[in-house]
């Protein structure tokens, strides 16, 4: 068995897609997940599983959240090894207030044209980094008043993506368990 991090998108968001945790574990672990954690209310999950290929994973949990409360719900699941690895390379891990940064992190690597583009735009007290896995944003006026948005995102590099702020990532990396 291996320990996986899968982060749902929008799950629980003003009212939306409501899923109770309990019930979201039981129903993983009755379709062959192991060892289902979860964090918060927002669908982050730390599980075990003897399945390795992450697309194989994340259609899994998918198609168990589709059939048992019947959402439609993008997953994303990474090792804790990238996990701490998409941490490690916070471009803006020098930012003193830690409360301004997020990571929206990309389900496929975006268009490098789309890249290019979506680098030309500017965004009064907000700052981003793109790389293949992940958009780094600094969000000196809080995320809830950013205009660089999980769907900003989203819709410019045309990626599935899902949006966490830095105590939700460094808590999820220390629920894994080592490789």
């Amino acid at each position: 068995m291996k320990s996986f991090i899968a982060f749902l998108r929008g799950i629980n968001v003003s009212g939306q897609k409501k899923i109770k945790m309990a019930d979201l574990k039981q129903a993983l672990e009755s379709n062959g997940l192991d060892n289902v954690q979860t964090y918060i209310q927002s669908g982050n999950l730390v599980f075990d599983a003897d399945e390795i290929n992450l697309t194989q994973l994340e259609d899994a949990i998918h198609e168990t959240i589709a059939s048992t409360f019947g959402f439609d719900v993008p997953v994303l699941v990474l090792t804790r090894q990238k996990l701490i690895g998409i941490l490690d390379a916070n471009p803006f891990s020098d930012e003193p207030d830690k409360k301004s940064l997020y990571y929206v992190l990309l389900k496929t690597k975006p268009n490098t044209d789309l890249v290019t583009e979506f680098n030309q735009l500017k965004f009064e007290n907000e700052d981003f980094h793109i790389t293949d896995s992940c958009v780094y944003l600094c969000c000196k006026a809080g995320y809830g008043k950013a205009k660089l948005s999980n769907n900003l995102i989203e819709r410019k590099l045309k990626v599935e993506a899902t949006a966490r702020n830095l105590r939700t990532m460094l808590k999820m990396a220390e629920m894994g368990k080592a490789d």
